[in-house]
């Protein structure tokens, strides 16, 4: 580049390639403006100097390090026989100098002058196939989107400016912004560009299918604890101006107000965003009807039977069999498994922005959608499935309690089949799919909630489906019993090493209290009669010593209990849990008594005027028991919260249709419908 350079002859006292490069590297990271300009102006390209092991030039650095006024300066420096010639200077992944520049707001003024000297670097595109107003989409830089947007609607050239919207793979700037979380910007592209909401990727998604798969940018959708959520409801929707004062600022800091504040404008701006997008999203209507409660009734001998808008009826033969083309439901196979999946949760990518959400159990979503096309409620995918389906198959209990409020809109819904001849029962026979939320329960309770889903989704559908063969002649009870039998397995080692465990731990606590009633504090008398009998506290740890004796040899029997029962798949719904709930119940309840005994002792210790090395060791000896009430009891809190609801009944747990009139999509009830998580 030297041989033709524009830029004068460096000086006698030049230093080496190595140097110089090292010295305007250093001068780059000092941020030290002046000595950048005086070494441009002894190298052989100037400003356009490569320095980097990637092929960028100082200015390149000077641009992507927001740099501003090194970078005018340098733009400056540039000659006039330069211009028109920029988009040759490119690093090794393609970006010219406007490519760094959109990376920053900061650097408008840098973008200006960039694109007086040559206008076509606005059309240039980098290795990836991006713009330099896809780079600015991309990192959410709108003021300086829009300076390039207005620029790029200059052209006069309607397919070279349609071009500058979208990638190399297809991916536009809607696209990228929403990717990147940037909901003002997408916003604003709405606005500007609405031919671009319809448009796909190369993955065939649309603006509104990548929303759908961010559960994170909807409020509801992660959990929170007690003191963020109230943090999180005293904020408000929009941006506001905080008090500058350092007071203020160091109280924000200590309860993350920024953050929370931060998160909910974002929860704000994609619901927005959402509105705007759903009103022209109408991919629901691509429904699939020849996928539609596919299937006959067949005899088990073979011989068909009768078929009726794909419901089957009951005939006087116990079982139902319901056959299959084999052939399309192999081609079925292979159509599926080249489809687009996201990342490590199977969830199908080409699937409407209704399913998608419904998957991400992004319920705002599906209100949106549902209460702008109610109708879109009728969906259903190439599977023959409907929201239903969906809703089931991924265990989101408040989507399908939605849906099925309304008579109206869940009938046709709870009796339909899919392509394979599976019902939403079937549904839930089959693994759950999707990410699982973290809980603190283990596979005993994962189990119980998956029995508690057959029971719902069983007493919701009608009684002709429960005994209803899919396809591969499975019923329900069939396919629950195969695909969980490995949790069923593990559910019985879990519950039989916790009952091993915590009966092990009462027994210690009943030798303890049984020993403690025969050296009690202060000792004995010649008599036998013991020395702090008067004493108040003494009866305190007669009776709290007695009481956790008793509550720790019941507990042990009902450990014994659960050891000894056949662990039957049904016996994990209500009775397994029920025994397990009252052993722990006992179980807490003598380490509570032996805490009051021992609490007691300490005080008649004290008023004895005992060593305190004493007192110190026994205090030390406790230590285990709080360890084992920190560390049990999440699994007790669930145990309980089970044994509440289920102490109600099913219908209390999961609430049946309050109000057959009631519109469950209705703005004005939706803040009233509370749900309780399964």
């Amino acid at each position: 580049m030297a041989a033709d350079s524009p830029f004068p002859s460096p000086s006698p006292l030049s230093m080496s390639d190595y140097e110089l490069n090292r010295r305007l590297f250093n001068a780059l990271i000092d941020e030290n403006t002046n000595e950048v300009i005086q070494l441009c102006q002894i190298a052989p390209d100037g400003p356009l100097h490569i320095t980097g092991i990637h092929k960028d030039t100082v200015l390149h650095l000077a641009c992507y390090s927001k740099q501003k006024d090194l970078a005018v300066k340098l733009v400056r420096l540039l000659p006039n026989t330069l211009n028109r010639r920029l988009t040759k200077f490119i690093n090794d992944v393609g970006n010219t100098l406007l490519h760094e520049t959109a990376t920053s707001n900061e650097m408008r003024e840098v973008a200006t002058l960039l694109l007086a000297k040559d206008p076509k670097l606005l059309s240039a595109k980098n290795d990836q196939g991006e713009t330099p107003l896809f780079r600015a989409a991309r990192f959410g830089k709108i003021r300086l989107f829009k300076l390039l947007a207005n620029e790029v609607d200059k052209d006069n050239d309607e397919e070279r400016r349609k071009d500058q919207f979208h990638s190399e793979d297809k991916t536009s700037i809607l696209h990228i912004a929403i990717i990147a979380e940037h909901f003002d910007l997408a916003m604003l592209i709405v606005e500007m560009y609405p031919e671009l909401i319809g448009m796909k990727d190369g993955n065939g998604m649309t603006a509104l299918q990548h929303l759908a798969c961010n559960p994170s940018a909807f409020e509801g959708t992660t959990e929170s604890g007690l003191f963020k959520k109230l943090i999180y409801y005293c904020i408000p929707d929009k941006k506001r101006t905080m008090e500058d004062t350092k007071y203020v600022e160091w109280l924000l800091n200590l309860l993350k107000w920024e953050d929370i504040k931060k998160e909910k404008y974002k929860h704000t701006s994609a619901s927005e965003l959402a509105k705007e997008l759903i009103k022209k999203d109408t991919s629901w209507e691509a429904t699939e009807n020849t996928a539609l409660n596919k299937g006959k009734k067949s005899d088990p001998d073979g011989s068909s039977g009768l078929f009726l808008s794909g419901l089957l009826l009951k005939t006087e033969r116990e079982r139902l069999c319901i056959t299959s083309k084999n052939l399309d439901e192999k081609q079925g196979q292979s159509r599926d498994d080249t489809m687009p999946k996201t990342t490590m949760t199977g969830i199908r990518r080409d699937e409407t922005p209704l399913f998608l959400a419904t998957s991400w159990r992004i319920k705002k979503l599906v209100e949106e959608i549902l209460y702008n096309y109610p109708q879109a409620v009728e969906h259903v995918n190439k599977k023959g499935r409907n929201i239903l389906h969906i809703a089931i198959q991924y265990r989101h209990l408040e989507i399908f309690e939605m849906v099925t409020e309304s008579d109206m809109l869940s009938r046709r819904l709870l009796r339909a089949t899919d392509a394979k001849g599976n019902s939403l029962l079937h549904m839930v026979g089959k693994n759950r799919k999707g990410p699982k939320r973290a809980t603190a329960q283990g596979p005993a309770l994962d189990l119980q909630d998956q029995l508690a889903w057959f029971e719902r989704v069983k007493d919701a559908v009608k009684s002709d489906f429960v005994q209803l063969f899919n396809h591969k002649n499975q019923t329900a009870d069939d396919l629950f019993t195969k695909n969980y039998s490995k949790l069923h397995e593990e559910s019985r080692k879990w519950l039989e090493e916790t009952s091993k465990n915590c009966t092990i731990v009462a027994v210690l606590i009943a030798t303890v209290a049984f020993t403690s009633a025969y050296t009690v504090p202060g000792g004995n008398l010649s008599s036998g009669m013991p020395v702090l009998l008067s004493q108040p506290f003494f009866v305190v740890f007669t009776l709290a010593d007695v009481l956790s004796l008793t509550f720790a040899l019941t507990s042990v029997v009902s450990f014994l209990s659960i050891l000894t029962s056949p662990f039957r798949l049904q016996d994990f719904r209500h009775s397994l849990p029920h025994k397990l709930t009252l052993a722990l119940t006992f179980l807490f309840l003598s380490v509570l008594m032996m805490m009051v005994a021992f609490a007691a002792t300490i005080i008649l210790m004290i008023h004895t005027k005992q060593s305190w090395t004493e007192i110190a060791l026994s205090s030390a000896a406790f230590v285990p028991v709080l360890f084992f009430v920190y560390f049990y009891s999440p699994l007790y809190a669930k145990l309980a919260k089970a044994w509440f609801y289920l102490s109600k009944g099913v219908k209390i747990i999961y609430p049946g249709r309050k109000n057959p009139n009631r519109h469950p999509l209705d703005r004005s009830q939706r803040s009233g419908c509370q749900i309780t998580e399964v």
